[in-house]
């Protein structure tokens, strides 16, 4: 029943949102990165924040230092929406916030490269999800498959968290995806819905790894992880300043340049990632099973690109001249 009730005020709070994103005018505008041609409600994701705050009232404010590092983060994104911000700033507010999510996990107590090897991760997984926001569906519908697979191995593997974090932050991408799964979708993400989502997802998944001492578990970010590092490292290649907006993920050469429709594209994602974790939870070599994932994965994006980049490039050619 709690979680019903839960489930009923997101909705609510969703909606409130909605109104109070076209009365200021808190709009999402194509432009030469996008992948959509209307302009739509800008920030439906900031119900990934609220569905936290619920659970921080809730559990009698339990890990305060997490919190207190998604508010920031979620702020200053939500801010970024609204009016744009120097990416420095966005930057330094991130490093911030993460710092406060590791001294939630006392990871100060560990040897000094740890948590800068962390720090580097974190903010490029953060930036990825930020990255990877661009079709309807994708943000929701990938990070509901990883809150789903975190809840079974937290209630069917290994505790290390409170399970009713992410059962209220699923119900907030159920409603998210309610009014983003779709073909014309009523809202994005924004930068505060894709960044808050990663920040909370990388919370759990840090408290796992953490727990169990395997890094392993970084498959579950596999499918996202290789698509933006396997775009960066192609954007050096073509020689691209990498901080120019651009459409050569894979996702977008999919839905712009191939004309699949953003929920197949999605779909595509969500159902690569869920086998792979499936696969992963039937080996004993997790590692081993990690890298062959990583492997496949990359020689995927090689073939694929190879295969139809050039529609990309023809496409920019026409729009230049």
């Amino acid at each position: 029943m709690t979680y019903f009730i839960i489930l009923i005020l997101l909705f609510v709070a969703e909606l409130l949102y909605f109104r109070i994103a076209d009365k200021f005018n808190i709009i999402d505008r194509p432009n030469e990165r996008s992948s959509h041609s209307s302009v739509t409600v800008r920030g439906g994701g900031i119900v990934f924040y609220f569905s936290v705050a619920i659970y921080f009232i809730y559990s009698g404010f339990t890990s305060p230092w997490f919190f207190s590092g998604l508010t920031l983060i979620s702020l200053v994104c939500f801010i970024d929406d609204v009016r744009s911000l120097s990416s420095k700033f966005r930057l330094l507010m991130q490093l911030v916030a993460i710092t406060a999510m590791f001294v939630e996990w006392d990871l100060f107590i560990m040897p000094w490269y740890i948590w800068i090897l962390a720090l580097i991760l974190c903010t490029g997984v953060i930036n990825a999800f930020n990255f990877m926001d661009g079709i309807n569906g994708i943000t929701g519908g990938y990070s509901l498959v990883i809150a789903a697979s975190l809840c079974y191995v937290n209630e069917k593997v290994v505790s290390f968290a409170d399970t009713n974090l992410m059962i209220v932050l699923i119900l907030s991408l159920v409603v998210f995806n309610f009014f983003n799964f779709r073909k014309k979708a009523r809202c994005f993400a924004g930068d505060v819905g894709s960044v808050t989502v990663a920040f909370i997802l990388l919370f759990l998944i840090g408290q796992l790894i953490i727990e169990t001492d395997d890094f392993s578990y970084l498959v579950l970010l596999a499918v996202y992880g290789v698509d933006v590092v396997m775009t960066i490292l192609h954007r050096i290649k073509l020689k691209e300043p990498l901080m120019v907006a651009h459409r050569k993920h894979l996702y977008q050469i999919m839905a712009n340049e191939l004309k699949m429709p953003h929920l197949v594209v999605s779909l595509v994602y969500m159902v690569v990632q869920t086998v792979i974790i499936a696969g992963y939870f039937l080996t004993s070599y997790r590692y081993l099973y990690l890298l062959g994932v990583i492997v496949i994965l990359s020689a995927i994006y090689i073939i694929f690109m190879l295969k139809f980049f050039r529609l990309h490039m023809n496409t920019k050619c026409s729009v230049d001249s």
